[in-house]
């Protein structure tokens, strides 16, 4: 049973958010690390670069896939998690605290993101 914290908003491409005022902490679910399996590599997208919500922002490939990373809010991209360079195994360890992506300056507000309720019942 995989875990879906209450405090967090998602997306149907099972990328989390936490909030903090403009700035946006993504990462991808418990959910979406279990599918994936064991994870040996992650691309994130650059410091500075411009993100467009529901667009590719990276990837991450595990023993089993590639698969592509969705931005789920549209802004700029203000730190990306360093350590997962040499420690990708921290998504499928920690996906919400030591896994997390990358941090998101949002230059509009997201209206289409799903609470931990309308997240479970899409991942039911």
């Amino acid at each position: 049973m995989s875990s879906t914290p209450e405090n967090l908003q998602y997306t149907k491409e099972h990328e989390w958010v936490s909030v903090e005022g403009s700035i946006y902490t993504m990462g991808i679910t418990d959910y979406a690390q279990a599918a994936l399996g064991d994870i040996v590599y992650v691309q994130l997208p650059k410091v500075g670069e411009s993100v467009v919500s529901g667009k590719v922002c990276g990837e991450i490939e595990s023993t089993k896939s590639v698969s592509e990373i969705y931005s789920p809010v549209t802004g700029t991209v203000k730190s990306i998690n360093d350590s997962l360079s040499q420690n990708p195994e921290l998504v499928n360890a920690d996906p919400y605290s030591t896994g997390w992506l990358a941090t998101i300056e949002v230059s509009e507000v997201p209206s289409d993101l799903l609470s931990a309720p309308q997240y479970i019942e899409l991942t039911a």
